[in-house]
C-alpha cells in the first residue's frame, strides 16, 4: 500500500478532486516572520569514522557503528537499501553528484525495495548521496527529530523522493528530486524544517508542504513538473492544521507536465500547469518569487472546503478549519500564466488567482497581468 493511502483516510483516499479544489539549512539567516533556524546535527558521543569501499556494504557498516559515527563511502553503485536507527549518524558520499570525473555514490535499488534509506532516529545527516529507482521513496523519515539532507539526487524513487514526515528540526539543502509519481520533495506532518536551493523537476508536484508549520522553502527551482510547488491542509490526517509557512525567492517555471500518478492514486487529479497553490494553510506567506510560464495559474489561493462541494464529501468528513487566513502574496513576479486551463474548471487561467474564502488574506507590490477576481484586496485594506 502507497505511503500516500496510509495518510489519508479512506473516506478521502479515492476522491478524485483534491487538486481541483487547488484552483481553487545550512543557511542560519531567518526569514521575515517564520520558524527560528532548526535541522543542526551536533556529533554524538563517539565521533569514529568508517570508510565504506567501493563494492563493500553501507548496511554492514551502519550495523557496526555506535550513535555519533561517521561513514564515509567511496564512489561506487551499491545495490542495497539502507536503515539508519542509531541517532547522529552521519552518512557521507566521499564525492557528491557530478564530482571529479563523475564519480558519485550511488544508491540503486537491489531488486523490489519500497524505500531507499529508512531513517528512524534523531540528528541524522545524510550527505553527497544519489539514490534511484526504488519502488517507494528515496529516503524516508518518520519521527525524526534533527535531519540534514545535502547535496542528495533522489531519481525515479517511485512516489516520493525525499520523504519527511512527523519529523521536525530539519534542513534540505542542494538536493534534487526527478521522476517522481506524487511529489520529489515533500514535508508532511512536520515542522521546523528548511527546503534551500534545492530543483524538482519531472514530478507530478514537484514540492509539497502538506499539514506541516514553520516551514520555510527558500530560493529553489521547479519545473517541468505537473505542479510546482503545492501547500496544503488535508483533512483525514494526524495534523490538523498548517500555517506559519514561507515560500520566498524561489523560481517556479513551466510546470505543465502531463500527469503521469497511478490513477488509482489522488494525485492522479493534479491538474497540470499549476505554479504555486496554497490550500487552506494560514499564516502563509509567498514572496519574492518569479512564477512564470504556467498554461492554468500561477499562484492561487483557495479552501480546503472546496473539496467538499467538487467532490461530494458531507460536510462532517472536513476535521480541519479550512479556510486559508491570514495569506500574504507579495512581491511575486507572476507573468505568462494562465493562457490553456484546463476544460471544465470553474475558474479561468490567471496569474493570480483567489477563490475568496479565508480572512486576512492579501494582495501586494505584485507584477502580474491577470488575476481572478480582477481586484484582489491589498494589504492593510479593511
Amino acid at each position: 500500500m502507497s505511503l500516500r493511502a496510509t495518510r489519508l483516510s479512506t473516506a478521502l483516499v479515492s476522491l478524485p478532486t483534491l487538486l481541483v479544489l487547488s484552483l481553487a539549512a545550512c543557511d542560519r539567516s531567518g526569514p521575515a516572520t517564520g520558524p527560528a533556524p532548526g535541522g543542526d546535527v551536533s556529533p554524538g558521543p563517539h565521533t569514529a569514522a568508517t570508510t565504506v569501499p567501493s563494492g563493500g556494504s553501507i548496511q554492514a557498516a551502519l550495523d557496526a557503528a555506535a550513535p555519533g559515527d561517521r561513514i564515509v563511502v567511496e564512489p561506487g553503485v551499491y545495490r542495497e537499501a539502507l536503515r539508519i536507527d542509531k541517532p547522529g549518524i552521519r552518512l557521507v558520499g566521499a564525492t557528491g553528484p557530478g564530482g571529479p570525473n563523475g564519480d558519485a555514490v550511488v544508491l540503486e535499488n537491489p531488486g523490489e525495495e519500497e524505500d531507499g534509506i529508512t531513517v528512524t532516529s534523531d540528528g541524522v545527516e545524510i550527505r553527497n548521496l544519489t539514490v534511484r529507482g526504488f519502488e517507494e521513496n528515496g529516503i524516508l523519515l518518520t519521527g525524526v527529530d534533527g535531519f540534514r539532507l545535502v547535496d542528495i539526487v533522489a531519481e525515479d524513487d517511485g512516489e516520493y523522493g525525499l520523504f519527511p514526515v512527523h519529523s521536525r528540526h530539519g534542513t534540505i539543502l542542494r538536493c534534487t528530486a526527478s521522476g517522481h509519481t506524487d511529489t520529489g520533495i515533500y514535508i508532511g506532518q512536520s515542522e521546523d524544517v528548511r527546503i534551500l536551493d534545492s530543483e524538482a523537476f519531472g514530478n507530478v508536484n514537484g514540492f509539497e508542504i502538506e499539514n506541516a508549520s514553520h516551514i520555510v522553502a527558500r530560493a529553489n527551482r521547479s519545473h517541468g513538473n505537473t505542479a510546482g510547488f503545492l501547500v496544503v491542509l488535508l483533512p483525514g490526517l494526524d495534523v490538523k492544521t498548517a500555517s506559519d509557512i514561507v515560500l520566498s525567492g524561489n523560481t517556479v517555471t513551466a510546470n505543465n507536465h502531463p500527469n503521469f500518478a497511478d490513477p488509482e492514486e489522488i494525485e492522479a487529479a493534479v491538474p497540470a500547469g499549476s505554479g504555486i497553490l496554497v490550500v487552506g494553510t494560514d499564516a502563509t506567506t509567498v514572496e519574492g518569487n518569479h512564477v512564470t510560464g504556467h498554461d492554468f495559474v500561477g499562484v492561487g489561493v483557495a479552501s480546503t472546503a472546496v473539496l467538499a462541494t467538487l467532490a461530494g464529501v458531507p460536510p462532517a468528513a472536513i476535521d480541519v478549519e479550512p479556510d486559508p487566513d491570514g495569506v500574504r502574496i507579495r512581491g511575486n513576479t507572476v507573468t505568462g500564466n494562465g493562457a490553456n486551463a484546463p476544460p471544465g474548471f470553474p475558474f479561468p487561467g490567471v496569474d493570480l488567482l483567489w477563490d475568496g474564502s479565508g480572512t486576512d488574506d492579501c494582495w501586494i507590490g505584485n507584477h502580474y497581468g491577470t488575476s481572478f477576481p480582477p481586484r484582489l484586496p491589498r494589504c492593510g485594506e479593511s
